[in-house]
């Protein structure tokens, strides 16, 4: 029995759209374009690390592949989730997403993507692109080939705390001044529909994908909507945003302490805002804004103590 959480060092990328905001989570960014924190991440394409313990220096794929009894024994190729922390200083590219059916004949096997979005803060006014107006598939395919980019996407106010569920074929990006923590499917497969005639660092423009966007996209385009769910238990609010076949994602508001007990095959913790302490069989281990805790499949009970907000994803 593991009684001690895995902290996990974060994955750093720079994106074209990227900025510096990352740097308040007291991570030493690379650069001041710093676009995205791979949190929990067991992909090709980055892969975070254990930073103390019996584990230190252990890739969450080898823990997935080697240590399986820390998952509760799950079946499954590859670890079912990425966590990222996005910072949009700019507009981020309008994109859709393939399900696993299309990704695995279309993208040699890879997984579909399906995500969510918790808006830990932003600025005034700030908008993300969520579903189309289109009504067909004739009539989506026609106002992209004429570029009606306004009359097409669909444009939604958001406020730190808002929760957004991005089902694959969902039109979508995150606008600038937003800053997300987005839990997905581990998959890397993205189509890029439209981005603003916007060039890269070499005066490129990046590669458009719009014969595969149009055939995954759903239409027509309605809006998800899930029902919000409460628990308090002591001095913790527990929010549930969304249960689904991919994953389920919630908030912790801890305000004091609080006695808890881990019965699912893993939970992945990312602190946003605040301190605490958890403290498991005699095991006391701090956390603080910007950590990345994953408590293994038979942590059994726990307490919580401190002032935090957490975001946490689990099967």
């Amino acid at each position: 029995m593991m009684t001690e959480p895995l902290f996990f060092k974060p994955v750093f990328k720079e994106r074209i759209w990227g900025g510096t905001a990352l740097a308040d989570f007291g991570y030493h960014i690379p650069s001041e374009r710093t676009g995205e924190c791979w949190a929990f991440a067991a992909h090709k394409n980055g892969q975070s690390i254990v930073q103390s313990g019996m584990y230190k220096g252990f890739t969450l794929c080898e823990l997935w592949d080697h240590h399986r009894h820390l998952f509760g024994h799950l079946e499954g190729d590859r670890f079912p989730l990425l966590t990222k922390i996005l910072d949009a200083d700019q507009d981020l590219s309008v994109q859709v997403h393939p399900n696993d059916e299309f990704a695995k004949i279309h993208e040699n096997g890879e997984l579909g993507k399906t995500e969510c979005w918790y808006i830990i803060d932003c600025e005034k006014d700030a908008e993300i692109i969520y579903g189309h107006n289109a009504k067909t598939k004739e009539e989506l395919s026609s106002m992209i080939e004429l570029g009606e980019w306004d009359e097409l996407l669909r444009r939604v106010k958001v406020k730190p705390g808002d929760f957004f569920y991005v089902p694959s074929g969902t039109v979508h990006a995150i606008g600038k001044g937003i800053l997300v923590l987005e839990t997905q499917q581990n998959s890397d497969t993205t189509y890029r529909l439209y981005d603003y005639e916007r060039k890269d660092a070499e005066g490129k423009l990046r590669e458009l994908h719009l014969e595969k966007s149009i055939e995954v996209i759903e239409v027509p385009s309605i809006p998800d909507r899930q029902s919000v769910h409460y628990e308090q238990t002591d001095d913790l609010l527990t929010t549930t945003f969304i249960e689904c076949a991919y994953f389920s994602v919630g908030k912790w508001s801890l305000s004091g302490s609080a006695r808890l007990k881990q019965q699912k095959p893993f939970l992945l913790v990312s602190v946003i805002e605040g301190e605490g302490r958890i403290i498991s069989d005699g095991s006391v281990n701090r956390f603080k804004k910007g950590d990345h805790m994953l408590l293994p499949y038979g942590f059994g009970e726990f307490k919580l103590e401190g002032q935090a907000e957490c975001i946490v994803s689990y099967l």
